[in-house]
Order: C-alpha cells, then structure tokens, then sequence
C-alpha cells in the first residue's frame, strides 16, 4: 500500500474542514474521491501535496509515517499533484517547465540545455505524449499542459499522482487521451488520485472510490459495488433520483430572436429564437462556436452582419452594457475570471451589476445593499458565513449561484448559461437547474451551453446542435446523445426543425 490516511482533521479558524479523513490508496491503481464542493476533497489532498498541514490525524506513506511541511518535500518523496488550472511558466519551454527548479549545470554555472531538452525528448516518446521538449508552454492546450505538468511529476520519480478534475475544460478526444495516459501510468505501478465531478467517467477509469460529505469519509471501496444511484446518495446524503428530471413549460411570448448573426471565422449565419418558459440547449464540439455565439449576444465581441432582437425589438448591441441594458445576461464558463470579483464581498457582487438602484447621488447605500444581499442569498439558499463573505471564498456551486443572483437583481429575462456545472459537484448542479427552471417559470428564457450531453437531456426542452460556427440541427429534448453527436461530429444537411424569417 502507498498511502494511509487515518482520522485527518483539519481547521480554518473556527471553520472544520476535515473531521475525520480516511483514504488507503494501493500501487497500480486509480482511486476515485468524490464528493460535494466542501466536502474537504480538496483540503485532504493538500495535506498529502504538502500545501497544508493536518490538525490531527495519522498519514503513513509506504507504511512509515509523514508528515509534509510544503510541495517540495512531498515531491522529494514521491508524490505530485497536477491541479486543474495549470500552474507552469507559460513563457518558456515544455523542458523548462520539466526541468524548473532542478536544472543541471555546466562547470562555470550555464543551464546545460541540451542535455535538458535531450531528456525531457526521451520521456515525452517514452510516453508517446504528443508534444515536442521544445515548443512553449503558452502555445499548449490544456490538455497539453496537463501532459507537461504529468511529465514533470513523472521525471520526479513520483510514485503517486493526483489529479485534480483533470478534464473538466478538455474535448472528448482530449479527456480519452488523459484516460490513456492514467491507465499507462498504472500500469507502472503508479497510484492514482482522481478527482472528478463527472459522473459518466467513473466507470471508464476508476478502481476503488472514496466519498466525503461534510469533512469525513461515508464510504470507500470497490467502485464496481456501488450504482450510480447509491454513489451520489453518499455523496449528497439524500436520493437523488437520475440526476434530475424537469416538467418542461409551454413556450410563451417571443424574448430573443437571433437571424444570420456572422462574425467570422467562429459564426456563419446563426439563426433561432428563445421564448419565455424555454430552456434551450446548445450542444456542439470543442471549438464549434457555442462560447463565441454568447459573447457576440452579449456584446462582447461585435457581429459582423446580421440581426437581434429582444422582446420584439431590433438592437444593435455593441457592447455588454447596452445588452445588460437590454436585459441580457451572461453566466460565463470562467466564472472567477468574467463572473465574479473574488475578492469582494458576496453584497458587492450581487448588486454590481444594478448599482443605481443601491446608490443616491453617486454614493453607495449600504443599507440598501444588505437588504438585497440578504434576499437574495435566501432566496438562491446561498451557503455563506454572512453576505460580507469574500465571493472567492464559496464553494463553486455557490459561486455560481451569486453569479446567477446578480442577473436576477438586475432584472433580466435572457439568460446565456455557457457551461453552468463546470467544475460543481452533483448536489450543486441539482441546485442550479432548480434556480434555473425557477427562472423560467417567472417568464424568463435560457440559451444553456453545455459539453455535458446528459444534462441537456435532463434539463433542455429543444437543443441546438452547433459544428463549425454553423447551428447544423434542431433537436427536441427528448432526443439521444446518438443523434447530437451524429450533427456535433458529421457534416450534414439537415435543416433545423423551425424556420427563422426576418
């Protein structure tokens, strides 16, 4: 056995993140932890990378015991972790970032680069990486920086790797080449942690799971034992049955209508309308152009030709305050980037966006922004210390649903989801789809972009198929992964189900 965590416990001030933190990982195999956001995932793991230093508990590696004060010394040791957001130097090359920090020199103290970029050659074909020691960092994917990130823990001689939700901005052929990748190192006799959300990977690359719910382990073992069902019960602690299955609404008055919107390369004449009461999917590959249609909707990025339409009106939006003027909203992918200001208060994000209604002669009226804060996390059920609370701070769930309350105190009704359960546990994602279902049973319409095809299932009325910036279906929510996948992947003919006249 490589690893054995004993009754980890962990505190942030009066916050307990961990309580009782169990988790025994063999040689060769990929383990599996799941569990909510906060359920202490994250915290259990640094403790092991090194980032953080348990409370209490016992922590045997390779049956001996230990105890990492930083990174360094857990790598020294063999362990390695390879985070979701990259964390390489971008401005130099795929062997710097290898070799960084541990570079060999030559006699009058010159990098020997050579020898470097010989080496880092020898283990990215030792591997059969598709990456060159030479090209830069910056230039990579991110599923290409993840392989460097792998590379160097590997060059290590690191004997467990975890990763953490590793394919959560990757393509389907990106994701098979991580699995690809994991299942080799295994059979090196690497342990594997793996941190992941997504419920349709677990069976292609796990071996055993282990579960926290509120900082202690409810459950490890075999993962063949468990049904999808019984693993998302120890997971959010209740039945969550299929997910989540939605009543759909029939559609009502006409909110947007977008007619051969075009800006090139990523959009060729997009047409389609959202009524009140529709959720309406957008399913597509990597790189089809489903991001860059929300953002020329919301004035992010100037159309080059073509119309839109909000409530009946033609508009030119050229900018995303004249579209949140519109009553337009976004809900971006990068929610910490372009969604919220992390480290502000939760009140100062929800109001951000509806500032003159907060606000007397040009002065805020914090008065007023309590009272709103204090509504609307009751109303979304946001788990917070206070609305004082850094945003930065939530669990992504909660992130995501500040981000949402934010639109609701500005009063939209076109809402743009691009890719609302990116990184969010399942319990959190239940809880977006009822915000966003309540959304549109108080008249709102939803355009949500997705990679996950079993949530638009689940959760869309009619779905949009996008491939090479062009909608090539119209399918209704009923429908199969099969048939998305069919107009995602294939060059087709097939004209949409609704036509879409000036």
């Amino acid at each position: 056995m490589l690893l054995q965590l004993k009754g980890i416990q962990k505190r942030f001030g009066g916050v307990v993140a961990l309580r009782d933190g169990n988790l025994s990982v063999n040689a060769g195999e990929v383990h599996l932890l799941m569990g909510e956001n906060g359920a202490g995932k994250s915290t259990l793991m640094k403790i092991v990378a090194g980032m953080q230093v348990a409370d209490d508990g016992e922590m045997l590696w390779k049956g001996q015991p230990a105890r990492f004060r930083n990174p360094s010394e857990a790598a020294r040791n063999g362990i390695a972790m390879v985070h979701q957001e990259s964390l390489l130097a971008p401005h130099l090359s795929i062997a710097e970032n290898i070799f960084l920090g541990r570079e060999e020199r030559l006699p009058l103290g010159w990098i020997n680069r050579s020898k470097m970029v010989r080496e880092a050659s020898r283990l990215i074909e030792d591997h059969r990486f598709p990456l060159q020691a030479d090209w830069r960092v910056d230039k990579l994917s991110p599923a290409g920086k993840q392989l460097v990130e792998i590379c160097r823990a590997i060059q290590q001689g690191s004997s467990l790797l975890i990763f953490d939700e590793p394919t959560s901005s990757l393509s389907e052929a990106e994701t098979k080449e991580v699995f690809r990748i994991v299942k080799a190192l295994c059979t090196r006799g690497i342990g594997v942690i793996y941190i992941t959300h997504r419920l349709e990977e677990l069976r292609v690359i796990g071996d055993r799971v282990t579960v926290l719910r509120d900082g202690q382990t409810v459950h490890s073992g075999p993962l063949g034992e468990l049904t999808t069902e019984q693993l998302i019960h120890h997971m959010v602690g209740r039945e969550v049955a299929a997910i989540y299955q939605r009543n759909p609404l029939p559609p009502g008055e006409e909110l947007l209508r977008v007619h051969n919107v075009t800006r090139a390369p990523a959009l060729r004449d997009i047409s389609f309308t959202l009524c009140a009461g529709e959720i309406v999917g957008m399913a597509g590959l990597v790189g089809a152009g489903r991001t860059e249609l929300c953002r020329a909707i919301f004035g992010v990025d100037p159309i080059d030709s073509g119309q839109i339409w909000i409530e009946g009106k033609q508009v030119r939006v050229r900018s995303p305050r004249e579209a949140v003027r519109a009553g337009v909203a976004l809900i971006p992918e990068d929610r910490q980037k372009t969604g919220l200001a992390t480290a502000l208060p939760i009140a100062y994000n929800l109001t951000m966006a509806s500032l003159p209604s907060v606000s007397r002669f040009g002065f805020l009226r914090l008065s007023s922004e309590r009272s709103i804060a204090g509504e609307y996390t009751k109303k979304l059920r946001i788990k917070a210390d206070s609305p004082k609370q850094r945003a930065g701070r939530l669990s992504g769930g909660n992130q995501q649903k500040v981000v949402i309350a934010k639109w609701l105190v500005r009063g939209a009704r076109v809402f743009l989801f691009d890719e609302p359960t990116r990184g969010i546990d399942v319990g959190a994602k239940v809880e977006v789809f009822e915000v966003m279902d309540s959304l549109v049973r108080s008249g709102a319409a939803i355009l949500m972009v997705s990679s996950e095809m079993s949530e638009l299932l689940q959760v869309a009325d009619r779905i949009l198929v996008m491939r090479q910036g062009r909608i090539t279906g119209e399918l209704p929510g009923h429908t199969t992964q099969e048939q998305i996948m069919r107009y995602a992947a294939f060059d087709t003919s097939v004209t949409t189900t609704e036509e879409h006249p000036a």
